[in-house]
Parts: C-alpha cells; sequence; structure tokens
C-alpha cells in the first residue's frame, strides 16, 4: 500500500494472521512495537522464539511444558484416579484457575472433525487408553459443540468396556461456549455437578 514502508506492511500481515486479530488490528501492533525502544522489541521476539524451543508436550497428559513431566503429572498431591480428558491446554488452564479440580488431565490435542479431515487417529486417544490403569474416573470434560460431542459420545462409547466412572461437565457452560473464556465460579460449578455418562 502506497506510503507504508514495506517493512511495516510485512509486520501487519504477520499478525493479521493470529487469531481473533484483524487487518486494522495488526497495523496498530506495527505501529506499537515500531514506537518501543529496541531492547522492547528484542525481548517480544526472543520470547517467541522460545515459546517454539523451549515448549513441549509432557510425554504423558500430552500438556505444555518446559519440563518433563509437566507439573501437573509431577506433582503427587494430584489424585491419579481422576483423570479430566480436554480438547487442548488452553483448556487445562481454564480448569486450573478453577482451583476445584485436583486429579490429572488429558489433552487430546483437537477434536474428532470429519469435515476438517480430523478422525480419532489424529488425536492422543491411545494414550489415553494406556493411562486407565489407577484411574476410577473419567471427566470428559470437552466444550459442547458439534465436534465436541462427537468426540465425547466416541471416547464414552469405547469407555464403557472399562470399569470406570464416565462423567462430562454439567451445563452450566452454554452450547458454543469455550472453556478458556468461562469465568472461575461457573467451571467449579461444571465440576461439581458432572454428570455420569450411561453405558449403553
Amino acid at each position: 500500500m502506497a506510503g507504508i514502508p514495506e517493512v511495516i506492511t510485512r509486520v501487519e500481515m504477520l499478525f493479521s494472521k493470529f487469531p481473533g486479530i484483524g487487518r486494522k488490528s495488526a497495523r496498530r501492533i506495527a505501529f506499537y512495537l515500531m514506537n518501543r525502544e529496541r531492547e522492547d522489541v528484542i525481548a517480544i521476539a526472543k520470547a517467541l522464539v522460545d515459546l517454539k524451543d523451549k515448549i513441549t508436550h509432557c510425554p504423558i497428559c500430552n500438556h505444555i511444558t518446559e519440563q518433563t513431566p509437566c507439573d501437573i503429572c509431577g506433582n503427587p498431591k494430584r489424585d491419579d484416579s481422576i483423570l479430566c480428558v480436554v480438547e487442548d491446554s488452553m483448556d487445562v488452564i481454564a480448569l486450573e484457575k478453577s482451583v476445584s479440580f485436583r486429579g490429572k488431565y488429558h489433552v487430546l490435542g483437537g477434536l474428532i472433525s470429519p469435515l476438517d479431515g480430523v478422525g480419532p487417529d489424529d488425536l492422543a486417544i491411545d494414550a489415553l487408553f494406556r493411562r486407565l490403569e489407577p484411574v476410577k474416573e473419567v471427566i470428559i470434560a470437552i466444550n459442547p459443540s458439534v465436534e465436541g460431542d462427537t468426540t465425547t459420545f466416541y471416547l464414552s462409547r469405547l469407555l464403557k468396556d472399562y470399569p470406570l466412572k464416565v462423567t462430562r461437565l454439567a451445563r452450566g457452560i452454554p452450547v458454543g461456549g469455550d472453556l478458556e473464556y468461562t469465568d472461575e465460579a461457573t467451571l467449579a460449578r461444571a465440576l461439581e455437578g458432572r454428570l455420569e455418562i450411561p453405558n449403553e
């Protein structure tokens, strides 16, 4: 675009790829960074590189971590008998903010979505079933959506042959809502009011 230096346009294009950031917001970010001290911009760039270089997935639960295992799996005070299955690490972070769950997690890494070409083999479902020996209850804490309900149904069908209780979050979370954006009190109530998924 005329009147805008190419480097700003390039930064704008990169930031506009972020979720929830349109072209105008991306341009504001580019101008904001341009007006910051060089050290601030370098610190931001280093943090972004560290994000790629230092963050990995826990080999046990698939949650993001800088250490192996993650601090939740490595915590002996967490209850091994309750396993909460979630879509992604943002859901773990949201549930942890509710301070009402003391079990452990399993991150699927997505949801079953045939339209997007995502099937059960694309998720960490096999790893989930390798962890079931000490587990007495599996809480399926997946967002209520078409893909979420499909994944919940699929998991509950597989889990019905295991000697454990399978529950889901109470529907205090609105249909189409994301755990990430749900307040702590609602999440705490949803965990406390979870319902057992019947074996059919």
